[in-house]
C-alpha cells in the first residue's frame, strides 16, 4: 500500500514538473517573416496552398505564431496567428519563415 501511495505521489510530481503548457504545445512557436522581395509581400492564404483566396500580403518582420505545418506538393505551408491579430489565421509557406 505504501509504495502504491509513494509511486502515485512521484508520478503526480513528475507530472507537474514535466507537464507542457497546453498554449505553448499548441504551437510552435513565434516566427518572422523573411526572405520576401523588397517590392512583394508573403500571401497569407485560406488554407494550405496557392489555389486559396489571398487574406492579406505580410510583408519582411510580420511576427507570426506558428499552429502546426503539412507537406502539400512540394512546399510545406504553416497555419499561422499575427502576434498583434490573433484573430486572424490563415495558411503560409515554410520557406518564408525564420525563428524570432
Amino acid at each position: 500500500m505504501r509504495k502504491a501511495i509513494f509511486v502515485a505521489l512521484s508520478v503526480l510530481a513528475l507530472g507537474t514538473i514535466f507537464r507542457a503548457d497546453p498554449a505553448a504545445a499548441a504551437s510552435l512557436g513565434y516566427y518572422e517573416v523573411h526572405g520576401v522581395e523588397d517590392d512583394d509581400m508573403l500571401k497569407m492564404r485560406a488554407g494550405p496552398g496557392i489555389g486559396y483566396k489571398v487574406i492579406v500580403g505580410l510583408p519582411n518582420g510580420t511576427v507570426l505564431r506558428v499552429q502546426d505545418c503539412q507537406q502539400t506538393g512540394g512546399t510545406r505551408w504553416c497555419r499561422v496567428t499575427l502576434k498583434q491579430a490573433r484573430g486572424l489565421m490563415g495558411h503560409v509557406s515554410w520557406a518564408y519563415l525564420r525563428k524570432k
